[in-house]
């Protein structure tokens, strides 16, 4: 398959003009759908812009290639765009771009179009070809210029691979008799969807180590699964390792082999920067059974703040699956208990109440430990993992020198006693604690015997990181201790006016990024109130009710805009509004992110008053929910269920009018209204 096969003229525009990046896309949409290989537009388009969401497929040097995998693609497709005027597409070298292909990739196991696709982003790393491109004058001379160079290119990928033949049989010659031959340098590339930039980075890689006469392999861990994989062979002879990569990677078998971590743009943007690294041994040797020396490369050019929040969400967001699902299953415990509504056995007072609570409730009690360890495992990999989850338990459970000191009584009401939980900012503590703990342990180590390798992370690393971790805790849990105590009864002791207030922000919160920082903040203060062992009760479950109604409201909000508010908006606009009720009832925040990415300055605010409005409401209202997710889908278990549907309705019309009457009505032209 060529790229002729996926392009037709059809889908391609010369001289196009777009005044922002969503009119860039809803172009090549318009102009993807010419093929007919698109079945839901919107969808399309919605994963196109989600894609973006997650960082821009601007390239530099005028190119952008935006791209989505998605059911709503039936066949795969290109589209192309050629802008003389540019557009800002948030580039990084913060040039206008000029030359754009959008991908249409089904989400489908045939990825047979992946090697096009590799192909075209390959040949776009060279300066004359998209200069040509650029210079075509019809569609028609658009794919000439493409036909002509990928037949080239193709006759240098079959040189390229009988070349490589003949390198790996010296290569694998080098490692039977011990000599020192084969590659210099070997290097992974991968990004998230494996379209695009994984093969630019590997192009960028190869061309620039020919130019220096470095003899380079690269290994392409794309959609379709990864392509020209190293052998330990290969990575035995080779100086050092390059991974530039956007997401997780295999890294042990690189153990004992000089390793730099970077993002995969690096790989086009940098590739001589990179090689450089390896060739001058610049880097420190790496460790397969953990990241302690390849951290502080891969981390080059990256915050401590960043750095810390995303070994947070490591840990929130493997927490979040136990608590949501016991959160539910406690949550239907009550429900389905109402014989036992009023007494002390209530929630397991029938076979089958106590069938889901104790389901749950075991699936909720995990949500400290996973947080803890899944933190620890983001900091120090794998070794991490098991002192993390140890400080976790460590945390919810209160245990303290205190209690060790009644031995062997333990079991006695006065060692009992001295069991306080630290709860989450102990569970919190525990997990970076741990995971720096496991580093240095890791550093420490690096001294020992070569011959005490293989027993380091079978028993070294869990030895020694769970006793520190433990004793670390077991000193400081009182603390800990006093601080949950402390919180929780300020909490408990709150007026109504001051419940409001707390619901008041942490609504808002809920709408300040969707799904951010700060919306994940006061999520996680939610779900941390409904433990069973912070003792709030009910208190915490207003809190959790205040958070879940915050997060409903942008969407809704958004639905009802682009409902009742029709000129204020385009008509893909419009169509993807619909879909924002849906998933503003099921507490899906993300589904605002594409209006606010096209709009903050109307959208945030608005969106931010009317989810602050509506968790003061519940507040207010006294309305708790014991499920920490599931939207207006959970109404059952919400107390007070009615009002809440209030507060959120509310909330959702305020935020709604102030976007409305905010923005200004759009030319009919835009809007695709009639006057």
């Amino acid at each position: 398959m060529r790229v002729k096969d996926l392009l037709k003229p059809e889908a391609i525009q010369i001289g196009g003009f777009a005044t922002s990046k969503d009119d860039a896309i809803d172009k090549l949409v318009a102009l993807m759908c010419e093929e007919g290989n698109v079945t839901d537009v919107e969808g399309y388009k919605a994963a196109v812009r989600a894609r973006e969401a997650e960082g821009t497929t601007a390239l530099g040097e005028g190119i952008a290639i935006p791209h989505a995998k998605t059911a709503a693609v039936s066949v795969p497709g290109l589209a192309a765009m050629t802008l003389p005027a540019g557009v800002d597409y948030d580039s990084p070298d913060g040039q206008p771009t000029n030359l754009m292909f959008l991908i249409a990739a089904p989400d489908t196991k045939a990825d047979v179009h992946l090697e096009v696709l590799a192909r075209l982003s390959m040949l776009l790393m060279d300066e004359q070809f998209r200069n040509d491109l650029r210079a075509a004058k019809t569609p028609e001379e658009f794919l000439a210029v493409i036909d002509k160079a990928e037949s080239a290119k193709i006759a240098a990928e079959e040189a390229k691979a009988e070349a490589q033949k003949q390198v790996e049989g010296r290569v694998r010659q080098a490692a039977a008799t011990g000599a020192a031959d084969g590659y210099d340098v070997v290097a992974i590339t991968a990004c998230p969807t494996g379209i695009a930039h994984t093969y630019m980075a590997a192009e960028g890689l190869e061309r620039q180590a020919e130019k220096m006469g470095v003899r380079i392999k690269v290994e392409t861990q794309g959609s379709g699964g990864a392509k020209n994989v190293l052998t330990s062979a290969d990575i035995a002879g080779a100086k050092g390792v390059i991974i530039a990569a956007d997401k997780n990677v295999d890294l042990d078998r690189f153990d004992g082999k000089p390793l730099y971590s970077c993002p995969v743009s690096q790989g086009f943007n940098a590739p001589e920067k990179l090689i450089d690294t390896i060739l001058n041994g610049e880097v420190p040797v790496f460790h397969g059974t953990g990241a302690a020396e390849a951290a502080p490369v891969a981390g080059e050019g990256e915050s401590v703040g960043r750095r810390v929040y995303k070994d947070l969400m490591n840990g929130v967001s493997h927490m979040l699956p136990f608590v949501i699902g016991g959160g539910i299953l406690t949550a239907l415990a009550f429900l389905l208990d109402q014989p036992g509504l009023g007494t002390a056995a209530y929630g397991s007072s029938t076979p089958l109440a106590a069938l889901f609570k104790t389901i749950g409730g075991e699936a909720f009690g995990f949500m400290l430990p996973i947080l803890a360890a899944y933190i620890s495992m983001s900091i120090a990999d794998r070794p991490g993992l098991a002192p993390g989850f140890v400080g976790g338990v460590f945390a919810k459970a209160g245990y303290s020198f205190a209690y060790i000191g009644f031995a062997p009584n333990l079991s006695s009401d006065a060692a009992q006693a001295t069991l306080i939980s630290g709860g989450f900012i102990a569970a919190l503590f525990a997990g970076f604690v741990a995971g720096y703990l496991t580093l240095g342990i890791e550093k420490a180590c690096d001294k020992l015997p070569d011959s005490l390798e293989g027993i380091k992370p079978m028993l070294i690393y869990p030895v020694l990181g769970v006793l520190a971790i433990g004793i670390v805790m077991l000193a400081l849990n009182p603390l800990f201790a006093l601080i949950n105590t402390g919180l929780n009864g300020f909490l408990k002791g709150l007026g109504t006016g001051n419940i409001v207030v707390l619901g008041l922000v942490l609504g808002g919160m809920m709408s300040i990024d969707m799904g951010g920082p700060f919306n994940k903040a006061a999520y996680v203060f939610g779900t941390a109130a409904l433990d069973p062992s912070s003792g709030l009760g009910t208190t915490g479950q207003v809190i959790m009710a205040s958070v879940m109604v915050g997060g409903m409201v942008p969407p809704i909000a958004i639905a009802l805009s682009t409902t009742f508010f029709k000129d204020r908006w385009t008509k893909s606009d419009r169509n993807a509004g619909i879909v924002n009720y849906i998933m503003g009832l099921s507490f899906i925040s993300e589904g605002a992110i594409p209006f606010a990415a096209a709009d903050p300055v109307h959208v945030l605010p608005s969106c931010i008053i009317g989810s602050g409005v509506a968790g003061a409401l519940s507040a207010a209202f006294g309305c708790t929910s014991p499920a920490p997710h599931g939207g207006a889908w959970v109404t059952p278990v919400i107390g007070n269920w009615a009002m809440w549907l209030v507060a959120c309705l509310v909330g959702s019309v305020v935020a709604a009018l102030i976007l409305s009457f905010w923005k200004k009505p759009l030319p009919p032209e835009e809007s695709g209204l009639t006057k």
